[in-house]
Protein backbone atom coordinates (compact mmCIF):
# COMPACT_ATOMS: atom_id res chain seq x y z
CA UNK A 1 0.00 0.00 0.00
CA UNK A 2 1.42 2.98 -1.10
CA UNK A 3 0.80 6.67 -1.79
CA UNK A 4 2.29 9.34 -3.79
CA UNK A 5 1.96 12.82 -3.92
CA UNK A 6 3.16 14.95 -6.87
CA UNK A 7 3.13 18.45 -8.42
CA UNK A 8 4.36 20.74 -6.17
CA UNK A 9 6.76 23.43 -7.11
CA UNK A 10 7.56 27.30 -6.76
CA UNK A 11 4.70 29.48 -8.28
CA UNK A 12 4.16 33.07 -7.76
CA UNK A 13 1.02 34.94 -5.68
CA UNK A 14 -1.81 34.55 -7.67
CA UNK A 15 -0.35 31.85 -9.19
CA UNK A 16 -1.79 28.08 -9.46
CA UNK A 17 -0.75 24.72 -9.20
CA UNK A 18 -2.38 20.94 -9.03
CA UNK A 19 -1.02 18.63 -7.02
CA UNK A 20 -2.06 14.68 -7.57
CA UNK A 21 -2.23 11.50 -5.19
CA UNK A 22 -1.70 8.18 -6.85
CA UNK A 23 -2.00 5.12 -5.04
CA UNK A 24 -0.87 1.92 -5.46
CA UNK A 25 -1.55 -1.66 -4.08
CA UNK A 26 -5.36 -0.61 -3.17
CA UNK A 27 -8.37 1.36 -4.62
CA UNK A 28 -8.33 5.06 -3.47
CA UNK A 29 -12.09 5.42 -4.05
CA UNK A 30 -12.49 3.05 -1.16
CA UNK A 31 -11.47 5.72 1.01
CA UNK A 32 -11.55 8.81 2.71
CA UNK A 33 -8.48 11.03 0.68
CA UNK A 34 -7.21 13.78 2.39
CA UNK A 35 -4.71 16.33 2.21
CA UNK A 36 -2.55 18.06 4.79
CA UNK A 37 0.24 20.40 4.33
CA UNK A 38 2.93 21.32 6.80
CA UNK A 39 5.05 24.95 6.82
CA UNK A 40 8.53 25.07 8.64
CA UNK A 41 8.07 25.14 11.99
CA UNK A 42 4.50 24.88 12.55
CA UNK A 43 2.13 21.77 13.16
CA UNK A 44 0.41 19.69 9.96
CA UNK A 45 -2.76 20.55 8.91
CA UNK A 46 -5.67 19.26 6.98
CA UNK A 47 -6.42 21.31 3.81
CA UNK A 48 -9.54 19.21 2.33
CA UNK A 49 -11.02 15.67 2.46
CA UNK A 50 -13.30 13.78 0.05
CA UNK A 51 -15.37 10.99 1.34
CA UNK A 52 -15.33 7.88 -0.79
CA UNK A 53 -17.22 6.65 -3.51
CA UNK A 54 -17.21 9.94 -5.32
CA UNK A 55 -18.52 11.84 -2.34
CA UNK A 56 -18.68 15.11 -0.81
CA UNK A 57 -15.64 17.38 -0.46
CA UNK A 58 -14.82 19.35 2.48
CA UNK A 59 -12.17 22.01 3.32
CA UNK A 60 -10.24 24.35 5.61
CA UNK A 61 -11.91 27.69 5.54
CA UNK A 62 -8.71 29.20 4.93
CA UNK A 63 -8.54 27.43 1.05
CA UNK A 64 -12.29 27.22 0.86
CA UNK A 65 -13.00 29.02 -3.02
CA UNK A 66 -9.71 28.79 -4.12
CA UNK A 67 -8.42 24.79 -3.97
CA UNK A 68 -10.93 22.56 -5.08
CA UNK A 69 -9.93 18.38 -4.56
CA UNK A 70 -11.55 15.83 -7.13
CA UNK A 71 -11.28 11.68 -7.84
CA UNK A 72 -9.74 10.08 -11.02
CA UNK A 73 -10.96 7.32 -10.80
CA UNK A 74 -9.33 6.12 -14.38
CA UNK A 75 -6.06 7.29 -12.55
CA UNK A 76 -6.50 5.52 -9.00
CA UNK A 77 -5.49 9.14 -7.84
CA UNK A 78 -7.16 12.49 -6.65
CA UNK A 79 -6.45 15.62 -7.45
CA UNK A 80 -6.18 19.35 -5.69
CA UNK A 81 -6.52 22.13 -7.63
CA UNK A 82 -4.83 25.13 -6.04
CA UNK A 83 -5.81 28.73 -7.52
CA UNK A 84 -5.00 32.05 -6.12
CA UNK A 85 -2.02 30.64 -4.26
CA UNK A 86 -0.69 33.24 -1.32
CA UNK A 87 2.69 33.38 0.25
CA UNK A 88 0.94 31.08 3.59
CA UNK A 89 -0.04 28.56 1.56
CA UNK A 90 3.76 27.59 1.47
CA UNK A 91 3.78 24.02 2.77
CA UNK A 92 4.71 20.46 2.03
CA UNK A 93 1.80 18.80 0.94
CA UNK A 94 0.98 15.31 2.14
CA UNK A 95 -1.93 12.58 1.15
CA UNK A 96 -3.45 10.31 3.29
CA UNK A 97 -5.92 7.72 3.19
CA UNK A 98 -8.74 7.31 5.99
CA UNK A 99 -10.38 3.55 5.64
CA UNK A 100 -13.79 4.97 8.06
CA UNK A 101 -13.95 6.44 4.21
CA UNK A 102 -15.95 9.29 5.37
CA UNK A 103 -14.42 12.89 6.09
CA UNK A 104 -15.09 14.04 10.22
CA UNK A 105 -15.77 15.57 12.06
CA UNK A 106 -17.04 18.24 9.33
CA UNK A 107 -19.32 21.18 9.68
CA UNK A 108 -21.30 22.76 6.62
CA UNK A 109 -18.46 22.57 3.19
CA UNK A 110 -15.51 22.65 6.57
CA UNK A 111 -13.62 19.99 7.55
CA UNK A 112 -11.47 19.22 11.26
CA UNK A 113 -9.94 16.33 10.40
CA UNK A 114 -6.70 15.13 12.17
CA UNK A 115 -3.23 13.50 11.59
CA UNK A 116 -4.72 10.53 13.93
CA UNK A 117 -7.35 9.93 12.09
CA UNK A 118 -5.55 8.84 8.93
CA UNK A 119 -4.14 5.35 8.11
CA UNK A 120 -2.35 5.86 5.30
CA UNK A 121 0.57 8.48 4.48
CA UNK A 122 2.12 9.40 1.20
CA UNK A 123 5.22 11.15 1.23
CA UNK A 124 4.72 15.13 0.61
CA UNK A 125 5.33 17.14 -1.98
CA UNK A 126 6.78 20.91 -1.55
CA UNK A 127 4.57 24.05 -2.78
CA UNK A 128 6.25 27.30 -2.65
CA UNK A 129 4.16 30.95 -3.50
CA UNK A 130 6.81 32.94 -3.55
CA UNK A 131 7.75 36.18 -5.90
Amino acid sequence: VQLQASGGGLVQPGGRLRLSCAASGFTLDDYAIAWFRQAPGKEREGVSCINRRGGTTYYQDSVKGRFTASRDNAKNAVDLKMNMLEPEDTATYFCAADSDGVCAPTFGSSWYGEVKDMDYWGKGTQVTVSS
